[in-house]
């Protein structure tokens, strides 16, 4: 294990933050999303917890969207994102058999924090569309081993995505001990 020392720089002055590097990787996949204020936000996650960020097309709005820019904030130059033309493009680089891979769905047979990320170098985690959801086939191929859930009342649909994606992404961090990420502010020291 690699121990970094990182000096930040804030009003105060400036002070050391130790952060131990184990690599973990956390990619966040949009299959087709709709809403560019929603995937703004994923965005600002994805860049504030190191995860990438995978957006799979057909998109439902032009990535120079104002609102897509607005919600992402000015994180949008700290952010690996990579693009694919397909699901099917998508999967074929990424098998799931051959990767950490989960799907998030409200059809999922178990709840998110039932998995044990903690032995996991990466992590691979999908989400679908707002308005349908991931496809059916694809969630019924995995449906007993790589999908998962978020608890929530039986009466209505489903989270945002937005907050679903944060939900889970915390939960990887969390079973790592929040790698790199600094847990406790020194502002006020």
């Amino acid at each position: 294990m690699k121990v970094n020392y990182y000096v930040i720089l804030s009003k105060l002055g400036f002070y050391l933050v130790k952060g131990m590097n184990l690599e973990l990787k956390i990619n966040i996949v949009m299959v087709e999303p709709e809403i560019p204020a929603n995937t703004g936000n994923i965005a600002r996650t994805c860049a504030i917890t190191g995860a990438k960020l995978h957006l799979v097309h057909p998109l439902g709005f032009s990535l120079n969207e104002k609102a897509l820019k607005r919600a992402g904030l000015d994180y949008w130059d700290k952010l690996d994102i990579e693009e694919h033309i397909s699901l099917n493009d998508f999967l074929k680089k990424y098998p799931p058999e051959d990767n950490n891979m989960f799907f998030a769905t409200t059809k999922g047979k178990q709840k998110y924090t039932d998995i044990d990320y903690s032995n996991m170098d990466e992590v691979f985690v999908l989400y679908g569309k707002e308005t349908k959801g991931l496809p059916e086939d694809l969630l019924q191929k995995y449906l007993d081993k790589k999908t998962i859930r978020i608890p929530m009342l039986p009466t209505l649909r489903s989270l945002n995505l937005s907050n679903s994606v944060a939900i889970i992404t915390y939960e990887i961090l969390r079973q790592h001990g929040f790698e790199d990420l600094q847990e406790i502010s020194n502002y006020f020291d």
